[in-house]
C-alpha cells in the first residue's frame, strides 16, 4: 500500500471516527421537566420547548410516583408489606431526587421498541450511568419486580413517614389525606408536607376530623395557628418614631382590590391624615378604589397631591395602566419617559410617599392589587421624622423638575439620622452608589447575613457573601422563583461556593430586597441588589440599626425559610406549575409567557 492508500485510509478512519463522535453528542438531551421519576420531558433540539415528541418513559424500571397506578399499589403493598400512604411518600421521595439527578442536566438517550398512547420508551445514561441503576440502588425503584438495595429503601420509608404528606387543592384551598377521594378532583392538586400549607387552607371534612376547640396558642411574641404548622412570627413591629410591616404571601394565594390588609389600611389611614401634601414616587399604580376614593377625598379638602412615577418611550408599554388616575389629581406629575427604547430600561423604581413633610411611607411595596393584598412579600418602613422627610422632598423634588437616573445630583444632606434607639441611614440610587456601605456590612459581619430578596445579580456584594461564609458567617438567600432565569443571576455562584439559597414556591412573589446582619442591621428600601439598583435605577435605600428590628425581620425570614421545603435548596421551582402553590388559579401570567393558569403546560399536569 503506497503512501497515498495509507492517507486516504486514514483520513476514512478519522471521519468515520468524527462521524461516531458527533452521532454520540446529537443523542445528547437536556431534560428540562421531571414529570415523574420515569417520565421526562427532554429538549432535543436545543430550542427551550417540549414539544409531544420529546417526552421519554424510562424503560425497565418500576419506581414509586406521587400518582402510582392502581396495580402497582396493590402489587407492591401486597409485596413489601406497605400502604398507598407509604407509596405516595415514598414516590415524593423518589420525585425530588429524580429532580435534583436530572432536571437541565445532559443524559444519553437509546430509544427501545416499546411505545405506548404517553411517550417512547428509552433506556437513558446521565454522566455514563444507567439512570433506572441510579433509581433502583438508590431505594426508589424496583428491578426485576424486586428491591435491590434494603438497606436503602428501608430509610427511605422512615423519611417517607415523616414527611406529614397531605393534597392541597388550590382552588377549593382544602386540604386531604393522601388517601382521600376528594383529593385529586381538582387540576391543580398537589402533594406537599402539611407544614408547608398556607395559613388559611381548610381540613375536608370527609377525610380530616376538625378540632373545633383548637384555638391559638400564645407562644410569647409568636403564636401557632394549627397544631400542624410552623410558628408564625408578628408581622408588625414598632420601634419609636418607625414602624415596619411584613407581608406573608402564604395566606392570600390571589390578588384583589379590596384594601383589607394592615398595610393597605395604615396607607388609607395615612392619607385620610394629610393635613397639607402628599408627594407620591411610584414605579406606578393599580386602581385600589379605596385608596382613590382616599386622594380625591383628600384634594377636595385641600391637599395638594404630586406625582412620580416610572414611563417608558412608549405608554402602551407602561407596566401599570392607572397612572392617568393619580396624574389627573395630581397638581403637578412627571414621569422618566424618554423617546429612546434604550433608556427606557433604566426605571423610576422608587416607592415612597411623603405626608405633610413630616413622615415617610417606603420600602418595597408597589401601589399594586398585589402589593397591597399581601399577594407578595413586602418589606415597608413608616419614618416619622421631620429631617428624614425633607431629605426624601429634595430627592423628591429632583425628579419631579425632570432630572431623573444620572441626571440628579448628589445630595449634600446628612445621611444619619438618631431616631429613637434606632440609627437610621438613607441613601438614594444611583448617585449615592450604596454598594460600598452594604458591602462594607456584609465584611463586618460576625455570626449571619439572611437575604429574601427578589434576584441577585450584582458581583461585588455576591463576592462578598462567598468571603463572608468562607470566614464562618451563616450565609443564606431566598430569593423569588422567577429570578434564577434572570440574566447575570448569581444563585449558581453562591451556591456552588456553599451558600445555602432557596427558591420560594408560592404564586406570589418574594419580592422584598432585605439583608439581616447580626441582630444588629437591617437593609431595606425598593433596590434590588443588582448592578442596575445601584447604578442606573432611580431607588431609596434605608438601612437601619436596631436589635428589635433586626430580630423581627430574622424570625419572619426563618419562618419563610422553614415553609419552603428543602428540595428548593438545589431544584428551583417554577413560577407557574403546581411547584408554586396558587400560581395555577390566581389568575396572574406568574412567569411572563402570555399563558395564565390552565393555558401553562406545567399546571395541566397530573
Amino acid at each position: 500500500m503506497n503512501k497515498n492508500h495509507l492517507t486516504a485510509a486514514l483520513i476514512i478512519v478519522i471521519f468515520v471516527a468524527f462521524t461516531g463522535f458527533i452521532a454520540i453528542k446529537n443523542k445528547q438531551s437536556t431534560v428540562l421537566n421531571v414529570l415523574s421519576p420515569t417520565e421526562l420531558e427532554i429538549n432535543k433540539t436545543n430550542d427551550k420547548t417540549t414539544g409531544s415528541n420529546e417526552i421519554i418513559c424510562v424503560d425497565g424500571i418500576e419506581a414509586f410516583s406521587l400518582a402510582p397506578e392502581d396495580y402497582f399499589v396493590k402489587k407492591y403493598s401486597n409485596t413489601l408489606k406497605i400502604n398507598k400512604i407509604d407509596i405516595i411518600s415514598l414516590g415524593y421521595l423518589a420525585q425530588e431526587y429524580a429532580q435534583k439527578t436530572l432536571t437541565n442536566n445532559k443524559i444519553s438517550v437509546i430509544y427501545t421498541p416499546k411505545s405506548d398512547h404517553k411517550c417512547k420508551y428509552a433506556k437513558i445514561k446521565i454522566n455514563g450511568m444507567q439512570y433506572s441503576t441510579l433509581l433502583a440502588n438508590n431505594g426508589y425503584g424496583f428491578a426485576n419486580g424486586g428491591i435491590i438495595n434494603t438497606k436503602n429503601f428501608n430509610k427511605n420509608l422512615e423519611n417517607a413517614r415523616k414527611l406529614n404528606l397531605v393534597i392541597l387543592n388550590h382552588h377549593s384551598n382544602k386540604y386531604h389525606t393522601l388517601d382521600c377521594p376528594y383529593g385529586n378532583a381538582a387540576h391543580d392538586s398537589i402533594v406537599i408536607p402539611q407544614k408547608q400549607l398556607p395559613k388559611n387552607a381548610k381540613p375536608c371534612k370527609f377525610c380530616h376530623e376538625i378540632n373545633k376547640q383548637l384555638k391559638h396558642i400564645n407562644k410569647g411574641n409568636s403564636y401557632i395557628t394549627n397544631k400542624f404548622r410552623v410558628i408564625i412570627p408578628p408581622l408588625q413591629v414598632t420601634e419609636g418614631k418607625l414602624k415596619i410591616f411584613m407581608t406573608d404571601f402564604t395566606g392570600n394565594l390571589k390578588p384583589n382590590t379590596s384594601c383589607e390588609t394592615t398595610v393597605c389600611k395604615q396607607l388609607i389611614g395615612m392619607i385620610n391624615s394629610s393635613k397639607s401634601t402628599i408627594d407620591i414616587a411610584a414605579y406606578g399604580y393599580d386602581n385600589i378604589p379605596k385608596i382613590t376614593s382616599a386622594l380625591t377625598t383628600a384634594k377636595s379638602r385641600g391637599v395638594k397631591i404630586r406625582y412620580v412615577y416610572d414611563g417608558t418611550y412608549k405608554s402602551l408599554n407602561d407596566h401599570y395602566k392607572d397612572n392617568h388616575i393619580i396624574t389627573d389629581l395630581a397638581e403637578i406629575s412627571n414621569s422618566d419617559k424618554t423617546n429612546s427604547k434604550t433608556q427606557s430600561n433604566i426605571i423610576m423604581h422608587n416607592k415612597f410617599i411623603i405626608f405633610d413633610n413630616k413622615a415617610v411611607f417606603t420600602g418595597s411595596l408597589n401601589l399594586s392589587r398585589s402589593g397591597l393584598s399581601d399577594y407578595d412579600v413586602n418589606d415597608i418602613v413608616i419614618i416619622d421624622s421631620t429631617e428624614i422627610a425633607n431629605l426624601y422632598k429634595q430627592e423628591f423634588e429632583q425628579m419631579l423638575s425632570g432630572k431623573f437616573h444620572n441626571q440628579k445630583v448628589k445630595l449634600n444632606t446628612p445621611r444619619q439620622y438618631i431616631i429613637g434607639n434606632s440609627v437610621v441611614e438613607i441613601y438614594f440610587s444611583p448617585k449615592d452608589k450604596v454598594d460600598n456601605r452594604i458591602i462594607e456590612l456584609i465584611d463586618n459581619a460576625n455570626n449571619y447575613i439572611y437575604i429574601p430578596t427578589f434576584l441577585i445579580t450584582h458581583k461585588e456584594i455576591s463576592d462578598a457573601l462567598v468571603k463572608a461564609r468562607q470566614k464562618g458567617v451563616d450565609v443564606r438567600l431566598i430569593i423569588d422563583a422567577n429570578s434564577t432565569s434572570t440574566r447575570n443571576t448569581k444563585h449558581r455562584q453562591l451556591r456552588a461556593n456553599g451558600i445555602i439559597l432557596k427558591t420560594e414556591n408560592y404564586a406570589g412573589k418574594l419580592h422584598t430586597k432585605t439583608m439581616i446582619i447580626d441582630d444588629i442591621y437591617t437593609i431595606t428600601g425598593s433596590m434590588n441588589f443588582s448592578n442596575s439598583g445601584v447604578n442606573k435605577n432611580d431607588e431609596n435605600i434605608i438601612i437601619i440599626k436596631n436589635t428589635q428590628i433586626a430580630k423581627a425581620h430574622k424570625n419572619f425570614f426563618l419562618y419563610l425559610w422553614t415553609i419552603i421545603p428543602n428540595k428548593y435548596l438545589k431544584y428551583n421551582a417554577r413560577p407557574e406549575s403546581k411547584e408554586s402553590i396558587g400560581s395555577c388559579s390566581d389568575g396572574i401570567d406568574n412567569n411572563f409567557n402570555g399563558k395564565i393558569d390552565i393555558e401553562e403546560e406545567a399546571c395541566k399536569m397530573n
